[in-house]
């Protein structure tokens, strides 16, 4: 019972913050110089990440889906089911729950560290508002980069399918690269695109949260980077449903 009290009372004290980053958001000064840094550290830093993981998940996927369509005699139909696959739905999920990991724990641990050595007190009393220029910045930077990092993750995902089905299945490049966008529609780009940035916003706000809020103690800090990754990746399923539910009844997939 009390732990059920504890969610709901999270629930609404996110919503609070969630509400004061759309007051701040929208009232002037502007801490554009913190947000194009922390744009960068957050796009330099995950890039090889991404990368990386989505290469993997293009080899694999291929790999794994390849022996089921020779099968059933429709391995042509690769390109096109690992391109509507990766892009709609695989791509954007795996990514966001990556950058979860990397960027919601490393912004809940420097919020939180600022927290505990008091550095966000020292920035109240020499005139700095931290929420705009800690908590502003770091989300809209999610917001921003994570759809970008999601469409590059896609990208090299495909070019990982494209040289499996080029060593394996003898289909060139080109010819491959025709059949994905052949397949692409903009009911595919468009909802996948619209909620990476509910990811970015996500991620943002959870690691924000709980690091800006974090227990005293260096205990504390540690808790708030694990709560931003717990927290975010059920968001994330939560938003992904949403999405998939919304995309079904305006797009009639």
């Amino acid at each position: 019972m009390l732990k059920t009290k504890r969610f709901f009372e999270e629930i609404g004290d996110m919503t609070y913050f969630a509400l004061r980053f759309f007051k701040e958001v929208v009232t002037a000064p502007f801490e554009w110089k913190e947000l194009l840094r922390q744009c960068y550290q957050m796009g330099n830093r995950s890039f090889l990440l991404v990368s990386v993981t989505g290469f993997i998940l293009g080899l694999v996927f291929t790999l794994q889906s390849r022996p089921t369509l020779l099968e059933f005699g429709a391995a042509s139909w690769m390109p096109s089911m690992v391109s509507i696959s990766i892009v709609r739905e695989i791509g954007p999920v795996i990514i966001a729950l990556i950058c979860a990991g990397r960027i919601g724990s490393g912004i809940g641990a420097e919020l939180g560290s600022m927290k505990v050595t008091e550095q966000i007190d020292a920035m109240e009393v020499s005139g700095t508002n931290p929420f705009k220029y800690l908590v502003v910045t770091r989300i809209l930077a999610t917001t921003l980069m994570l759809p970008l990092l999601i469409l590059m993750g896609d990208a090299v995902a495909l070019f990982g399918s494209a040289i499996v089905e080029n060593l394996k299945g003898e289909v060139s490049y080109m010819l491959y690269f025709n059949k994905v966008f052949d397949a692409l529609k903009f009911s595919d780009i468009i909802p996948a695109t619209v909620k990476s940035f509910f990811f970015g916003f996500a991620i943002g706000l959870v690691g924000c949260y709980k690091g800006y809020n974090c227990s005293k103690g260096t205990v504390g800090v540690g808790e708030a980077s694990n709560a931003a990754v717990v927290y975010t990746s059920m968001l994330l399923f939560v938003i992904d449903f949403i999405a998939v539910f919304l995309t079904d009844i305006f797009f009639e997939i």
